[in-house]
């Protein structure tokens, strides 16, 4: 059987401020804005190649732990290619994202850095080289 990523999901303290941040950072698109039937608010966007990432807030009544930006078990991050690196880490710096690690120059033509996003979302950002 054949499996194919779906989407992501990250929950957020304000999920309306959490998506624009993510319109603004990485030109997500956002399409869809709904209050779920549990009661959460859910917005759906797709990154500029089309992976769905679905941003929601806690419904009513749940108690919800923090995020966590470090290196940790579990789903600890997702990665995005980008062009220039060292550009990209001054623009998101701007929009209020902490550099965690890096950059570093990984061989091969590759330089990786890690970030904090909104909501303790870890971030791997990678400039790969020809």
């Amino acid at each position: 059987m054949q499996y194919s990523l779906e989407h992501i999901h990250l929950k957020a303290v304000d999920a309306e401020a959490t998506a624009n941040w993510y319109v603004k950072a990485f030109r997500f698109e956002i399409f869809s804005d709904r209050i779920t039937g549990a009661g959460a608010r859910s917005i759906e966007c797709k990154t500029v190649d089309g992976v769905l990432i679905r941003i929601s807030g806690p419904r009513p009544g749940d108690d919800m732990d923090s995020g966590n930006s470090g290196i940790h078990y579990g789903l600890e991050h997702f990665g995005l290619i980008v062009e220039d690196l060292a550009s990209e880490l001054i623009r998101l710096d701007n929009l209020g994202a902490l550099t965690l690690d890096g950059p570093l120059d990984i061989g091969n033509g590759r330089k990786v850095a890690f970030i904090e996003a909104p909501d303790n979302v870890r971030i791997e950002l990678m400039q790969i080289s020809p």
